[in-house]
């Protein structure tokens, strides 16, 4: 049970509020909360969202001890956003319902954002474990290269990964009113990041594995929409805050060209 997930007792930490954005997802959601109701330091608080569940996730959050929030505009960017509004630790943990964290998931995060005060993002990759064994590691390394190498090209930093990913509370503010709420056909987590920019300091830890369901891998249909969506996410952002190269330039330290334009521009 989750009833009373506030402190960590003597752990020195800072505290984990952790999000996680769910539609129909019953089964896997009560998974993933017996896994946070199992950490070794356990969450200050656990936010279900609702975005507009038929079945019965909300009580099964409700009885694990989450706080559920109700989100009615559809979509993983609304639902996920209302969830870090909702948060109150200073550092905001989310996960998708499929997700299976290890027992140390929650005191690592702590420890990452309490060691680097200027830490503002922290992701890991996965591990999918519904694919069949002999293509586990095999799917799991190329969903991770293309994540992690592939879109860090395209935006000039560590791309968080919504299903594995922590945030300082204090950098969400900073640009929860820019971020993209209402298109469910943008990747809500590259949207965040790119909306946090190329010099926000965003770490990838690779020791940092959660388990997670390989959807991507269960149909060619499936794996071309995520690339559809991911490079609208792309765009969307590049005509904002520049292309990949201008990008690059402010995270290597050049001059804000596009913001300078912008300042003199009549």
């Amino acid at each position: 049970m989750l009833d009373d997930v506030t402190d960590a007792g003597a752990h020195q930490g800072v505290r984990v509020s952790v999000v996680i954005p769910v539609l129909d997802d019953a089964t896997a959601l009560r998974r993933c909360l017996e896994r946070l109701a199992a950490q070794r330091v356990p969450p200050h608080e656990v936010i279900v969202v609702d975005n507009g569940c038929t079945d019965d996730s909300a009580a099964v959050a409700r009885a694990a001890g989450a706080r559920v929030v109700a989100e009615p505009t559809r979509g993983i960017p609304a639902a996920a956003a209302r969830g870090y509004d909702e948060a109150t630790g200073e550092v905001i943990a989310r996960c998708d319902a499929d997700s299976v964290v290890p027992e140390d998931w929650v005191e690592r995060i702590s420890d990452a954002f309490a060691a680097d005060p200027l830490l503002e993002g922290l992701t890991g990759p996965g591990r999918f474990h519904d694919v069949s064994p002999r293509w586990t590691t095999v799917a799991s390394v190329s969903y991770a290269l293309g994540t992690f190498v592939a879109a860090r090209a395209a935006i000039a930093n560590v791309p968080l990964w919504g299903s594995n990913m922590a945030l300082r509370r204090s950098s969400w503010m900073r640009v929860a009113a820019l971020v993209e709420r209402a298109d469910p056909a943008v990747h809500d987590d590259l949207d965040l990041t790119m909306r946090l920019g190329p010099r926000a300091r965003l770490r990838f830890d690779a020791s940092l594995t959660v388990g997670a369901e390989g959807r991507i891998f269960r149909s060619p249909s499936a794996a071309r929409d995520r690339i559809r969506i991911a490079m609208r996410t792309f765009r969307r952002n590049w005509a904002v805050g520049g292309s990949p190269g201008r990008r690059w330039v402010l995270r290597v330290g050049g001059p804000d060209l596009i913001g300078s334009r912008r300042r003199v521009r009549p």
